[in-house]
């Protein structure tokens, strides 16, 4: 029998430069072991060569071992920029479908579908659960249970391709100092908006303190809500990705400035005008919060992240390139420098001048709302990106005239409108909570059912 020497077992164990390439903790434990073998003496004998052969294997093999047994199993790192931090990427989740479109790196067998505000007033099992626990919304975002509860609701109910973090686009004005309400009717409010530079400088802290220490210290009943929730859909045999989001600077600096977004709508322009300097400070402060938080949610095991310029109708183009835009690329380049494995979705609500722009900015998916001419959608972005959207939510509602038949017809006209491919399939606006659970599914399952018919008829 010819044995193998210790020499050719070093060289099959070796990371190849065409092949496959070991972990570092491996290749390295390859190139402790190349040493020692090159300070050890020759065997003497056919049986000594054998034996550094087997002791060479069980060290590579134990070195292999503790690599896989790493609290970082199956996740991948990186560091940013100008940070010697290491950034952790949660691990793939078993139905990845989303994951894959949303990168655009390979084709998928299917389209993947999800809905803004999937979770809420639609359902009746949430309506249910608001007056169990007897709690109003803001008073559930404080409570990780409830935000659990809240998000998996509607993976029970429909085929959906992710879950979304149940929560709130001011919850960063809260953790600012910025105190917002929910009186009930009128919507979520900032009763003491910030009235002027004095007010700004007295209330909102420095840029400079926007660590990940603050976040955890002002935002970590909604880090610990990711925690629970991913928990929860391991308990539950969910499979899907989970969506972090937050919303944008101008969004935030809007209401935090005019505290509301049904009146005082011009105050955040004119703040714009009247104080450019104090504008950029907070949009400064909101920029930093906003990536270290969205950081936060990825580490804290959010698979994608879905970043909301909701009030994109409340500015006019010239002050989104002047003011948003430079935002809005430090949170993409940043963010993708610490994740670069982990989709970045960008809607630029009633501001679609802009999503050419923010297609060349690092963002994987650009949202379009349902403003947007499907025909055109596609050459804006120019293959830079994936598309998300732009279903019509009034469709979902049952008034007599939309059926399970009509919902199928529409979802089949997006899909062939914007392609199966390289696209999320949503609404291009939130549902509002008067749409119909059995019409929700329908579109749901026309999406899922008509790509893959599509993908294989082309």
């Amino acid at each position: 029998m010819k044995l193998l020497s210790a020499a050719a077992a070093l060289l099959l164990l070796a990371p190849s430069a065409s092949g496959f390439v070991a972990p570092s903790s491996s290749a390295s434990g390859v190139t402790a072991q190349s040493k020692s073998l090159a300070m050890a003496p020759p065997a003497s004998s056919a049986e000594e060569d054998l034996e550094l052969t087997r002791q060479i294997i069980l060290d590579f093999m134990s070195s292999d071992a503790a690599t896989a047994a790493s609290p970082a199993e199956d996740a991948a790192a990186s560091t940013s920029a100008g940070s010697s931090k290491q950034y952790v990427t949660p691990a793939l989740p078993q139905n990845d479908l989303m994951i894959r479109a949303a990168l655009g790196r390979q084709d998928v067998e299917r389209t993947p579908v999800w809905l803004f505000r999937q979770a809420g007033r639609h359902l009746p099992e949430y309506r249910e659960y608001k007056e169990k626990t007897g709690r109003n919304f803001l008073d559930m975002l404080a409570r990780p249970e409830d935000v659990a509860e809240c998000t998996l609701q509607p993976l029970r109910r429909y085929p959906l391709d992710a879950a979304i973090l149940f929560s709130d686009i001011l919850v960063i004005a809260e953790a600012l100092n910025v105190e917002v309400t929910m009186p009930g009717g009128v919507g979520i409010q900032v009763p003491n908006p910030i009235k002027d530079p004095a007010d700004l400088a007295k209330r909102i802290p420095d840029a400079s303190t926007m660590t990940p220490e603050y976040v955890s210290e002002n935002l970590g009943h909604v880090i610990e809500s990711v925690k629970l929730i991913k928990t929860k859909m391991a308990e539950e045999g969910m499979a899907q990705p989970l969506i972090g989001f937050s919303a944008a600077p101008w969004t935030l600096l809007f209401y935090m400035v005019g505290g509301s977004s049904k009146k005082n709508n011009d105050i955040g322009v004119q703040w714009l005008s009247d104080h450019p300097d104090d504008s950029r400070r907070l949009l400064n402060v909101l920029t930093k919060i906003i990536i270290e938080y969205m950081s936060a949610q990825v580490e804290a095991g959010a698979n994608m992240l879905q970043l909301f310029e909701a009030m994109g109708m409340m500015i006019d183009e010239a002050n989104f390139e002047k003011f948003a835009m430079p935002c809005l690329k430090e949170i993409a380049t940043e963010l993708k420098a610490r994740f670069p494995d982990v989709p970045l979705m960008v809607f630029s609500r009633g501001a679609s001048f802009a999503n050419e722009a923010l297609s060349n900015l690092g963002y994987d998916v650009v949202t379009i709302d349902g403003s947007v001419d499907r025909a055109t959608a596609r050459a804006t972005v120019g293959g830079r990106t994936g598309l998300q959207g732009n279903y019509d939510p009034r469709e979902l509602i049952d008034d007599g005239s939309k059926t399970v038949d009509t919902v199928r017809a529409t979802a089949k006209q997006l899909l062939e409108d914007l392609g199966p491919q390289r696209l999320v399939a949503n609404l291009g606006e939130g549902l509002g909570g008067k749409e119909s659970p059995e019409l929700v599914r329908a579109f749901v399952d026309a999406i899922h059912e008509e790509s893959e018919s599509l993908i294989k008829s082309s």
